[in-house]
């Protein structure tokens, strides 16, 4: 059973249509993958479905409900988490503090976070757990701005987590990453996949192939396949169009 879709999504910008007619559909429990090359439309495509952008046409619903054009908050209280590309962190906190804040209970009440520290073990020992669970363990009282970059990808997926979702969207968790970097990165990933549904948009094919269950590919604005790793390693549009750009076959 579907727990997202997206039904005739339309995008343009100006002139330009970067989306057309795109239909998307991710299961409970699985790890969905979108890819594609550099312009294809991938990110736009994640920023509609996460509530950045509207869509001129065409609905995301999720769980059943239709939540087109909800605001990016409004969709996180609904039970949707996601990281960025570009990281969203709170550099002079410590990364404690970075995956307090996004408890839904501080974000609730609006409490300093350095008052709650004092205040509420509970909540910091909730925190602790998380930053566990990104393999942050230890690093508790490091500032996020000195945390070396493949940590920081790992803290900001703790602040994703730290919402409690019921479905977690990385958008290009690899950006930026070496190779040893990567493959950590790709264990979290596959720790994760057994409790959270999960949607991963990447560049990186090889990571994304390892990972996912099923893989939509969107080029020129359209998704032009689908399937599982295997299935798509066996398509000759997918070969044509965008193997050879990747470099190769995984």
């Amino acid at each position: 059973m579907a727990l997202f879709e997206a039904r005739g999504i339309h995008k343009r910008f100006g002139h330009q249509v970067v989306l057309e007619n795109i239909d998307l559909s991710f299961e409970v429990g699985r790890l969905s993958g979108i890819m594609g090359p550099n312009g294809a439309g991938k990110t736009t495509c994640f920023n509609v479905l996460t509530g950045a952008f509207k869509p001129d046409r065409g609905r995301v619903v999720f769980d059943g409900e239709d939540i087109t054009g909800l605001s990016p908050d409004a969709i996180a209280r609904k039970g949707i988490s996601r990281s960025f590309q570009t990281m969203s962190l709170f550099d002079e906190y410590s990364a404690l503090e970075n995956v307090l804040i996004a408890l839904p209970e501080v974000r609730e009440r609006g409490f300093n976070v350095i008052d709650l520290l004092a205040t509420d073990g509970e909540a910091a020992d909730r925190a602790a757990v998380v930053l566990a669970r990104v393999g942050l363990s230890g690093r508790e009282q490091r500032r996020a701005g000195d945390l070396a970059y493949g940590e920081r990808r790992a803290l900001e997926i703790g602040v994703a987590l730290a919402a409690e979702p019921r479905l977690l969207f990385l958008d290009e968790p690899t950006s930026g990453l070496g190779a040893e970097a990567t493959a950590r990165l790709a264990d979290l990933v596959l720790d994760l996949k057994r409790d959270y549904s999960i949607v991963v948009i990447e560049h990186d094919m090889r990571f994304l192939f390892g990972l996912a269950d099923t893989i939509s590919v969107i080029h020129w604005g359209q998704v032009i396949a689908g399937g599982t790793p295997d299935e798509l390693r066996e398509n000759k549009w997918v070969q044509r169009s965008m193997l050879a750009e990747l470099g190769g076959s995984p």
